[in-house]
Parts: C-alpha cells; sequence; structure tokens
C-alpha cells in the first residue's frame, strides 16, 4: 500500500507537469524552431492545458505589443488586443480568413462563412438591400409601428425585464423585414429555438446529449425546416417579387448566371436573422438600462428629441429627422460601445506572418479581442463611464471597432444604428420613469 501511495504521490506532480506543458510542446516547439531560423519569435504567452488551453486564465497577455499565445476553443490561437495589430489583422484579407468556431451553426455557405468572391457578392447585395438610404427609409417606417406599439404595453405592465422584452420587439421586426413573418406563434417558436442556437455558438463543440452544442444543432434543424416551407411556398411566386431579404437572396446570381441554392438560402437567411436578433436585442436592452442609471444623459436626450417630436403629425420620424438627431446618435454610439455585443472576432492564418518581430504561425487563430480595445482608458477616457459627450470629438484611429473592420465589417450595422435611434427617440418622448 505505502509502495502504490508513492507512486500516485509522484505521477500526480509529474501528470499535472506534463498536461501544463503538452500543448507547448506539440503546438509551440515546432514552430519556435522555424522562427529561430528566420530571426523571429512567438508571441508571449503559454498553450495551458490541452483542449482547455488557458480559457479561463486568458486576460493575462502579452509584454506591451498587444498578443499572447494561448490555446483556446480547441486550437493554438494568438489573442490580439491593440488597436495597430487589429488594423493589420482587418486589412490583410489575403492572409486572415473568416474562422467561425461553430461555424456549423450558422452555415458553411453562408456570408459569416464564406471568402472571395461567394463572399463578395453576398454582401454587396446584404448591403443593398439594409444599409442604402432607401433601404432604411423603408426599414424606419416598418419598424417604428411595432416599436410604439411595445413600449405603450410594456408602460401598462408598470414593470418589465428589459432583455425579454426588448428580444420580442427586435424578433418581430427582423422577422417582418427578412422573412414577412408576423408576430404568432410561429415566430414565438423561433425565438426559442434561436436562443439556443446562440448558447451553442459559445459552448466548446461537444456533440452528445446534454451539452449546449447538441442542443444548438438540434435547434438548427428545427429553424432551417421552417425556413424551408417557405421558400417552397415561394417557388410557386413570380421570380420577379422581392418583398423582403429571403426573396432577395433568392434571386442573387453568379457570374455564369446561376442562382443560389435552397441551402445558401437557408444558411444566409438563417445568419442574418440571428446577426440582426442578437446583436440589436442587446444594444437596446444596454440603452434602456444606461438611460435609467444616468438622468442626465435622459434628460439632454428628451430636450432633443421633443423638439424634432413636436414638429411630426403621426409621430413617426424618418431618416432625415434621425441624420439631425445629434445627441441621440452619440447616445447610440456610446451605448453600442459599453455593450461590446461583439466581444471578439475571429480569423484563421492562411499562411506564415511575420508582424513586429513576432511569428503567427499558419494554421492558427487570430482572436481579435474588440471589448479590450473599447474598454482600455489609452483609447477611451474613463472607458466604463457612460458619457456620450465623448463623442464630440474622434475617437482614437481604430480604436473604435464594435462592427468589426475591413471587408467583413458587419453588413448591418447601420440598421442597428437605425432601430437603436427610433427605440431612444419613441422612449425619450412618450415615458417617464
Amino acid at each position: 500500500m505505502e509502495a502504490w501511495l508513492g507512486w500516485i504521490l509522484g505521477l500526480i506532480p509529474l501528470l499535472g507537469w506534463l498536461l501544463w506543458w503538452w500543448n507547448e510542446i506539440w503546438y509551440a516547439l515546432p514552430v519556435k524552431r522555424s522562427c529561430s531560423i528566420a530571426g523571429v519569435k512567438l508571441p508571449p504567452g503559454h498553450m495551458g492545458f490541452p483542449f482547455f488551453g488557458e480559457l479561463f486564465t486568458f486576460l493575462w497577455y502579452g509584454d506591451g505589443v498587444g498578443m499572447y499565445r494561448t490555446h483556446l476553443f480547441g486550437s493554438p490561437c494568438i489573442i490580439a488586443c491593440f488597436p495597430s495589430v487589429n488594423k493589420f489583422v482587418f486589412r490583410a484579407d489575403d492572409k486572415f480568413i473568416l474562422e467561425w468556431p461553430n461555424v456549423d451553426l450558422m452555415g458553411a455557405t453562408s456570408l459569416v462563412a464564406v471568402n472571395g468572391k461567394a463572399h463578395a457578392r453576398l454582401r454587396s447585395f446584404v448591403l443593398n438591400a439594409i444599409n442604402r438610404p432607401d433601404a432604411l427609409r423603408r426599414i424606419a417606417a416598418l419598424v417604428q409601428p411595432r416599436l410604439v406599439a411595445a413600449l405603450e404595453l410594456w408602460a401598462q405592465k408598470g414593470r418589465i425585464v428589459a432583455y425579454h422584452e426588448t428580444k420580442k420587439v427586435t424578433l418581430e421586426n427582423i422577422g417582418k423585414l427578412f422573412v414577412s413573418f408576423e408576430p404568432g406563434p410561429q415566430l414565438h417558436k423561433i425565438d426559442r429555438l434561436l436562443h439556443d442556437m446562440v448558447k451553442g455558438m459559445r459552448a466548446q463543440p461537444l456533440n452528445f446529449p446534454g451539452t449546449a452544442y447538441h442542443r444548438a444543432l438540434q435547434c438548427r434543424k428545427k429553424v432551417e425546416a421552417i425556413f424551408r416551407v417557405e421558400i417552397e411556398k415561394r417557388k410557386s411566386q413570380s421570380e420577379e417579387t422581392v418583398t423582403d431579404l429571403m426573396d432577395g437572396i433568392r434571386q442573387i446570381k453568379d457570374e455564369e448566371g446561376k442562382k443560389l441554392s435552397d441551402q445558401e438560402v437557408l444558411d444566409n437567411i438563417i445568419a442574418l436573422v440571428v446577426g440582426g436578433y442578437e446583436s440589436t436585442t442587446l444594444a437596446s436592452m444596454w440603452a434602456i438600462y444606461y438611460l435609467a442609471k444616468y438622468p442626465n444623459v435622459l434628460k439632454k436626450l428628451q430636450e432633443e428629441n421633443m423638439s424634432i417630436s413636436q414638429n411630426k403629425n403621426g409621430g413617426f420620424i424618418t431618416i432625415e429627422d434621425i441624420s439631425n438627431m445629434k445627441y441621440t446618435n452619440k447616445v447610440a454610439e456610446e451605448t453600442i460601445r459599453m455593450a461590446n455585443v461583439a466581444a471578439f472576432i475571429f480569423r484563421l492564418a492562411t499562411k506564415d506572418i511575420d508582424y513586429e518581430g513576432y511569428r503567427i504561425p499558419k494554421g492558427w487563430k487570430v482572436i481579435l479581442w474588440l471589448r479590450y480595445l473599447h474598454t482600455n482608458p489609452e483609447n477611451f477616457d474613463d472607458p466604463l463611464c457612460f458619457n456620450p459627450d465623448r463623442w464630440n470629438e474622434s475617437v482614437k484611429p481604430v480604436a473604435y471597432q464594435v462592427f468589426g473592420g475591413g471587408s467583413r465589417i458587419c453588413a448591418g450595422n447601420m440598421l442597428a444604428r437605425i432601430q437603436l435611434a427610433i427605440l431612444l427617440h419613441h422612449l425619450s418622448v412618450g415615458y417617464k420613469w
């Protein structure tokens, strides 16, 4: 017994040491050899334990270069958290391609997954559909009746859970804009399914019953089935009819005049619904929170919006009104900065890339830690204070990247801003806390 106990006590620290250095030996050591020949080095850091890496300790980073090597989400990674590094990555599309973990939940042929000409074609259409002035003008007119009705309902309730209520009205608007779905049981079902899909995107890709990822895959199949029925229904309609984003995506053609397959349409509409629904919901929720916490901001917001509201007959504002709401737009921008809806963005190095004397190895993921940029006092004075007046001056270049950057900047960034400005307007002129 004593001998066995001695072996166990001796093996435990040895096993712990081996586990701690396993990723370093497996991933970093081979790269270090090639780096020494090239006269560069890996970014500082440690790869942590097998599979988990340093998932829970990655806040400790680098030696001033703004990069840190570790092992996250099952892959060797470089975490980038300085504006200069992010700018370098965003501008090098040929060297860093988009690489989402759990990409199968969004769809392998969706806008967020494809690269090259396929991405450019899809992105061009989406920008025209939801970001052009005429599209934004139509969207502003469409979303307001539902939003105003929701606010009236909130007032009748007297007490609300902001996340639940903003999620409901956001999905109703996104459902109408993207797929022409009206409020009802079907949209409520989609809401529940999307909720579990998003949870799976943030989970380890363990596909067995009981895991968040497995549940998300099942929900993805159910959402896809709902939209597939809608596609089949539309095949009997005139091909020239374009009433929403799904119709438009169905009519996209490549260089040879070939339209997208049904699966490509499904992947893209699901990815766009998830993206627009989640980001706008969270930004709206945080807007309500900050207005409740900062009454001085709410007062200034009311003053600006009351002057605009007095000139409106039907009570609804236009895109032209929103462009003149200077303080409202600052509140929206500050809300988006503080909310940090996309905490980080993933890229994949397609080749060995050297930056400032450091090597980013081929096949490693690069995680652009956007939240760090927006909460770093070197980029924003008193960054954790909600201060819309900070937008009276230009921010440091590349320090504000809430929607990403480069050719992959979020195609729906203006849609999110417009919906937030509309919420701020009607909330401030029609209600008191």
